[in-house]
């Protein structure tokens, strides 16, 4: 049975079980996500960029990117038939919206004060957004108390609202202290609140970061490699990925006359072009239809394209949207959501369905239904790789730091495929896995065994142990 069968099977019981109206409400609902996609939060700082990066990461522009009322209220982007748009109110109905369509963003018409919106949802038929619901949030850290505090509200990892999100990818600019803070609260202080793989980094606006010169993304790579490394972040935050939110945004959606309008300006002779592109406000100027360029693509993302159609790498529209997606860190950061997120989607919606069911039973007697919560947590291998890889990052486990390093790749702290725990390439031949998996059993099963090796680290070479085997029962 797999863990998500076991969970289905306990939330079944529990509803049998439990007479409560709420709990019940509650374990229905956490009985539906169990075969829902997974949740992912965008979160981050007011400005971070968050809707660019969600559309970038849907490919296509639907959350609208200006200070809008909308913009003030958690909204939902999920695959549907068609398109729809859901308003829940606070009091806990729920009403259809009226909505249109505004150079590709969803406009939606409230029909009442922001305040009265729990949250919206937004249904759009999309092969990207099966796999994840996608959940754009109010920027953190807001002029307006009310605006973060439906932020905070929505993520913190405590009471019923724990499992409301089951991932989050957090948008950094410089880090602050606030950072840490959200961060930390979205996790909890316990396992079944949060984990260090539920939670991805973002160094968003990265263009911006090198003054949006042509090198500004090898200087955000290597911003964001400190801030991976910063002790603080990494264990709550272990991934950090560079993007250039609006590169990626434009590089799903380019239209053919924003290319002309590039190639136009590449044609210009030289010192013209260095004087046009020294400034967004020269561009700008430089005539309406150009600043609507420099506003989808930012000022790096037109040097970018000229200088390629310049120097002929690029010949079409086409070529110039592979190549501003190539640029803008969205590729890299899909890989991270991959590993990270969807290869771990039966776990993390196990633990969130866990969550709910703890806050149903807490002050009710229901020792069987907690003891076997509790059972589920501690026998399945996915529930205990998680906690090994919290205690790895929090710095708790005692070991070298390439047994350290080692372990969080076999436990799946890059990715949950055989050749990321392992440390090999993609394309890596199954003779190949299987001969590495089959050395790292062996390896780990020799620090188990070990008489000089300490009781914690003897408990985690068995659990890698297990995960070696697990590589090779794939195989």
């Amino acid at each position: 049975m797999t863990l998500l069968d076991q969970v289905r099977t306990l939330l079944d019981r529990a509803q049998a079980e439990l007479n409560d109206p709420a709990a019940l409400a509650r374990l229905a609902d956490a009985r539906r996500r169990v075969d829902e996609p997974l949740r992912v939060a965008i979160a981050g700082k007011v400005k971070a960029g968050k809707s660019t990066l969600l559309n970038a990461l849907v490919g296509e522009e639907l959350a609208p990117t200006d200070a809008g009322e909308c913009t003030r209220i958690v909204t939902w982007y999920a695959d549907g038939r068609t398109y729809e748009v859901t308003a829940h109110l606070t009091d806990g109905t729920a009403e259809q919206r009226p909505f249109r369509r505004v150079d590709g963003a969803v406009r939606i018409d409230l029909g009442r004060p922001a305040d009265q919106v729990d949250h919206l949802e937004v249904r759009v038929p999309s092969a990207r957004l099966r796999r994840h619901t996608l959940i754009d949030t109010p920027g953190i850290a807001s002029l307006s108390t009310d605006v973060s505090l439906r932020t905070m509200a929505f993520l913190e990892a405590e009471g019923e609202r724990a499992a409301q999100t089951d991932a989050v990818i957090y948008l950094l600019r410089h880090m602050h202290g606030s950072d840490v803070r959200f961060l930390e609260s979205f996790h909890g202080d316990g396992l079944s609140s949060g984990t260090p793989v539920n939670a991805v980094g973002v160094l968003s606006r990265a263009d911006e970061i090198g003054g949006c010169r042509l090198d500004a993304m090898t200087a955000a790579a290597r911003v964001a490699d400190r801030y991976a490394h910063d002790e603080r972040l990494r264990r709550l935050c272990p991934v950090v990925v560079p993007v250039a939110g609006l590169l990626g945004a434009a590089g799903a959606t380019l239209r053919e006359e924003e290319y002309r309008i590039l190639a136009a300006v590449a044609e210009e002779p030289m010192d013209e072009v260095v004087e046009l592109l020294l400034t967004a406000d020269r561009f700008a100027a430089s005539g309406s239809a150009r600043a609507a360029v420099l506003a989808r693509l930012g000022l790096f993302g037109v040097r970018l394209s000229v200088r390629l159609i310049r120097e002929g790498a690029v010949h079409d529209s086409a070529d110039l949207a592979r190549a501003l997606t190539e640029h803008s860190g969205i590729d890299r950061l899909r890989e991270v959501f991959a590993a990270q997120f969807v290869g771990r989607s039966e776990v993390l919606k196990a633990r969130s369905a866990l969550a709910v069911l703890d806050e149903c039973l807490t002050g009710r007697h229901a020792d069987g239904l907690a003891a076997d919560a509790e059972r589920i947590r501690a026998s399945a291998h996915e529930f205990v790789e998680l906690r090994l890889l919290h205690l790895l990052r929090s710095g708790r486990l005692p070991g070298s730091a390439e047994q350290l390093a080692e372990m969080d790749l076999l436990l799946g702290g890059a990715g949950g495929a055989p050749y990321q725990r392992l440390g090999l390439p993609a394309d890596a031949p199954p003779e190949r896995i299987t001969a590495a998996a089959t050395a790292a059993l062996a390896r780990w099963q020799g620090v188990a065994e070990h008489p000089f090796s300490s009781r914690e680290m003897r408990t985690a070479a068995r659990a890698t142990a297990r995960s070696c085997e697990g590589i090779l029962a794939q195989g």
